[in-house]
């Protein structure tokens, strides 16, 4: 499983370490990537991502997970969240109709 945030798309930068005596070695900088389950209030059940915690804020922030979805543009949107978004806009239509 790859380090890559499926919210924002924030995966691994490389950079330094510079000692004191100047010294430079390669490092990685990791993304704080958490585990959670959003409920989907269309679908009424959890979803499983693996976001950082900036993705997870930014979703919270946008009025949960089928809000931040649906008004996110598909090609900012990888692979599996494409396809739970055409799920949850086909839940909406069905229960509005």
């Amino acid at each position: 499983m790859s380090r890559r945030c499926m919210v924002t798309g924030t995966g691994v930068l490389v950079g330094r370490n510079v000692s004191h005596a100047n010294n430079k070695t390669k490092r990685r900088f990791l993304p704080n990537l958490q585990a959670v389950s959003l409920l989907s209030d269309s679908l009424g059940r959890r979803i499983r991502l693996r976001v950082s915690t900036r993705g997870l804020k930014t979703v919270e922030k946008r009025g949960g997970l089928d809000a931040w979805l649906l008004a996110t543009p598909p090609a900012e949107l990888d692979a599996n969240l494409r396809r739970l978004k055409r799920v949850i806009a086909k839940a909406q239509a069905q229960r509005s109709a």
